[in-house]
C-alpha cells in the first residue's frame, strides 16, 4: 500500500497540473475491533479496516472539496477532474485558502498516542466479561444491557500545496458498561465507562462494572419534587457539558455569523474571577491531543478563560479572515469538507473545596448525575434539559430523583459556577464538581 504521504504528494501534483491554485489533500487511515458481550456471552465481534481520502482545490477564489476510498491511479485523475469542475462552479470565497505558510507546523512533537500492537479478541472478551460480572455480582443488580470492550487505531496524514507535511498515529482502548437494578415498575438504569490511548491507562474493567452498578442502585425508589429555584451540583461526569456549550459559543464559526451569546464578550468576565479554563492539544497521551491542526498550522496551549475574562476564540484560517484575526491553530477536518474551529483537550481548572464542603451549607439542592436533550440555545443562552441525580437536604446527598428539568440562561449561569477540587482527566473535555446558583428545576 502506498504510503500516505507519498499518496498525497502525488494528488497534489495532479491538483496543480489540472489547474488548481492551491490544494490540500487529507488521508485517513483506521483499524477498530470491538465486542458486546451480555449476561456472560459474547454478542458480537467486528472489525474493520478502512482508508478514506480527501482533497480540497482552490480555483479562482472559491474551493471544492472531493473525498474517495479508493486510490487507484485512474480515481485519482477522475477526483481531480471533479474537485476542480466542481471549484469552477462554486462562487467565490474571500476568507478561503490554505493557512498562512508562516504559521504551519514545523517540528511534530512526540504526544505518546499510540501504543504497539492489536490486542487479541481473547483480550477484549476478557475485559468485556470482567466489567459485565463485576457489575452484575453488586447487591441489587438485576440484569445488564450488555458490556463491550473496543481498541481502535488511526493514521492521519496532511499534505498541502503550501509547503505541510505531516503525519501522526494514535490509538483508543475502552470498556463500557449498562445494568439494571430494582425488578418491575421499580428498575432503573445506569452506566459507565473509559477510554485511554493505552490500555496500561485504562480503568481496571471491574471497576467501570462496579461504578455502573453502584450509580444503579443508588437511583432506586426515586421520587417527585415541585418546582423550585435552587442551587444545582453537576457531577463530574455530566460537568463537562457546560464547558462544551462554553466551547461552542466561543466558536469562530458562531462568531463570524452572529449565532452565538458571547459574540460580544471578548475580554469580559463571562465566569466568576479565579475560573481558569485550558486548551492543550499537546497533552501527553490525551484523548483529543494532535501535534498540529487540521490545516497543519502550529497548535499550542492556551488559556480560554483567565480570572473569569474570555481570552481568545476558537478559530480556523478561514474563520480568523473574516473576523481579521490570526488562526489560532484550531482548525478540525474530515475528509469529506473544509476545516472547521474545535478544540482539543479542555478542562477547568479544579477549585479548593472538597465535594462534600461544595455542598455542605445548601438547605435544598439538585445533585445531577444525567442530562436528558439538548436544549440549549446559542445565540440566547437559553438553557433546558431534562435531568435526573439525587436531592440535597441540609447540606447532604439525601435520595434519587427523577423526571425534572433544569433551567437558566447561560449568560448568567457561568458567572456563578464555583468548581470543586475533584478534576479528573477522563474525557476530551474535563471539569471537576460544579455548583451553579439560582436554577430553576421544575418538577410535578
Amino acid at each position: 500500500m502506498t504510503e500516505p504521504l507519498d499518496l498525497l504528494d502525488d494528488l497534489l501534483a495532479r491538483a496543480r497540473r489540472a489547474g488548481a491554485d492551491a490544494a490540500d489533500a487529507l488521508c485517513f487511515e483506521a483499524t477498530s475491533v470491538g465486542v458486546s458481550w451480555r449476561l456472560g456471552k459474547l454478542e458480537d465481534l467486528e472489525r474493520s479496516e478502512s482508508r478514506d481520502l480527501g482533497l480540497r482545490v482552490f480555483v479562482d477564489g472559491a474551493q471544492a472539496t472531493i473525498s474517495s476510498t479508493e486510490t487507484t491511479s485512474a480515481t485519482l485523475d477522475r477526483l481531480v477532474e471533479q474537485a476542480i469542475g466542481m471549484a469552477r462552479h462554486a462562487p467565490p470565497d474571500a476568507y478561503a485558502g490554505l493557512a498562512d505558510p508562516e504559521l504551519l507546523e514545523r517540528a511534530q512533537r512526540e504526544l505518546e498516542l499510540c501504543e504497539d500492537g492489536e490486542p487479541t479478541p481473547d483480550i477484549l472478551f476478557a475485559r468485556a466479561a470482567e466489567a459485565e460480572a463485576a457489575a452484575l455480582a453488586v447487591a441489587g443488580i438485576t440484569n445488564s444491557e450488555g458490556s463491550g470492550a473496543s481498541w481502535g487505531a488511526n493514521r492521519v496524514a496532511l499534505a498541502t500545496s503550501g509547503g505541510f507535511r505531516g503525519v501522526y498515529r494514535n490509538s483508543m482502548s475502552g470498556v463500557s458498561v449498562a445494568v439494571v437494578a430494582g425488578e418491575g415498575t421499580g428498575m432503573e438504569r445506569d452506566y459507565d465507562s473509559a477510554s485511554a490511548r493505552f490500555a496500561a491507562d485504562l480503568d481496571a474493567p471491574a471497576e467501570v462494572g462496579r461504578r455502573a452498578a453502584d450509580q444503579a442502585v443508588r437511583r432506586l425508589r426515586p421520587r417527585k419534587v415541585g418546582t423550585a429555584k435552587v442551587p444545582v451540583v453537576f457531577a463530574p461526569r455530566v460537568a463537562p457539558s457546560l464547558i462544551g456549550h462554553f466551547l461552542g459559543a466561543i466558536n469562530g464559526v458562531s462568531i463570524t455569523r452572529g449565532t452565538s451569546f458571547l459574540k460580544d464578550y471578548m475580554g469580559a468576565a463571562v465566569f466568576a474571577p479565579g475560573i481558569t479554563i485550558i486548551d492543550d492539544p499537546h497533552r501527553l497521551r490525551g484523548l483529543r491531543s494532535h501535534p498540529f491542526d487540521g490545516e497543519g498550522v502550529a497548535c499550542k496551549r492556551r488559556t480560554l478563560v483567565e480570572d473569569g475574562h474570555l481570552t481568545t476564540w476558537l478559530l480556523d484560517s478561514a474563520s480568523a479572515r473574516q473576523l481579521g484575526q490570526v488562526t489560532t491553530g484550531h482548525a478540525a477536518r474530515g475528509t469529506g469538507g473544509p476545516p472547521s474551529p474545535s478544540a482539543a483537550n479542555v478542562h477547568m481548572a479544579p477549585g479548593t473545596q472538597d465535594p462534600r464542603d461544595l455542598i455542605a451549607d445548601i438547605a435544598s439542592g439538585f445533585y445531577v448525575t444525567e442530562l436528558i436533550g439538548s436544549g440549549v440555545n446559542g445565540i440566547t443562552g437559553d438553557y433546558s434539559r431534562g435531568a435526573a441525580g439525587f436531592w440535597i437536604e441540609n447540606g447532604e446527598i439525601a435520595y434519587p430523583v427523577s423526571e425534572l428539568t433544569i433551567a437558566g440562561n447561560l449568560k448568567t449561569m457561568f458567572p456563578h459556577v464555583t468548581p470543586a477540587n475533584d478534576l479528573v482527566f477522563r474525557y476530551g473535555v474535563n471539569a471537576p464538581t460544579l455548583r451553579v446558583e439560582g436554577m430553576t428545576v421544575a418538577g410535578v
